[in-house]
């Protein structure tokens, strides 16, 4: 990936990350890139409140996609409330990703072949009532392609 790639992401992870913790009264340090040769994880959240994201597929090297790294910076914005995996953990990062999707910041595209999904669960799904904390746990959120 080239260097001005990467740092136009970061600067659009920055600036997507600085509504959705406005929103939810979130205070961060700063939005980086994760070191390349790092292949064990997608996002790390430390306690200082820097957040490290990996903008590439750790197997084929390849650019993952925007709605992939949206999805990890959520999940890294909500360990700044809650720095495990719990439940409260979980329903806080769904309420996340709930906000950054109705903003228009995660958008994610179809599940990997499920082209069976219609016209008809696509609008079903955009009409269920919001999910609470109670029922977010319960639901899954969909499989993403992450490239």
């Amino acid at each position: 990936m080239d260097p001005r790639e990467a740092r136009s992401l970061i600067d659009r992870l920055n600036g997507d990350a600085a509504r959705i913790a406005r929103r939810f009264e979130l205070r961060y340090r700063a939005i980086e890139a994760e070191r390349p040769n790092v292949k064990s994880r997608y996002g790390v959240c430390y306690a200082d409140g820097r957040i490290r994201i990996r903008l590439r597929h750790a197997a084929t090297g390849r650019s993952l996609k925007y709605s992939s790294l949206v999805n990890t910076l959520c999940h890294e914005l909500a360990h700044l409330r809650h720095f495990d995996h719990g439940a409260r953990f979980k329903a806080f990062y769904l309420r996340l990703l709930d906000f950054a999707r109705a903003e228009g910041i995660y958008r994610p595209g179809p599940v990997a072949g499920a082209a069976e999904v219609g016209a008809a669960t696509a609008m079903a799904r955009a009409s269920a009532p919001k999910r609470t904390p109670a029922v977010a746990d319960a639901v899954a959120p969909l499989q993403l392609r992450l490239f």
